[in-house]
């Protein structure tokens, strides 16, 4: 299986914001980047902007995209 490229970007935040991300992350065995992709997934499946599976975001991902197949 091959893994999507990830885009890259930076983000400013609070320094108690961080360090609140990092305790959390450490308590879940996650990289804060980890943690902080993990939290937006939740957030966009509980809001209805992707699928609630990760499963079928990739068929659809190969379905509207037939050469990656």
């Amino acid at each position: 299986m091959v893994m999507a490229e990830k885009k890259k970007f930076l983000l400013r935040i609070d320094d108690a914001l961080y360090a609140a991300l990092e305790k959390w992350a450490a308590d879940d065995f996650r990289s804060i980047n980890a943690q902080i992709e993990f939290l937006l997934k939740d957030a966009l499946r509980k809001a209805g902007r992707i699928n609630k599976s990760p499963h079928n975001q990739q068929n659809q991902n190969q379905e509207s995209n037939p050469d990656n197949n």
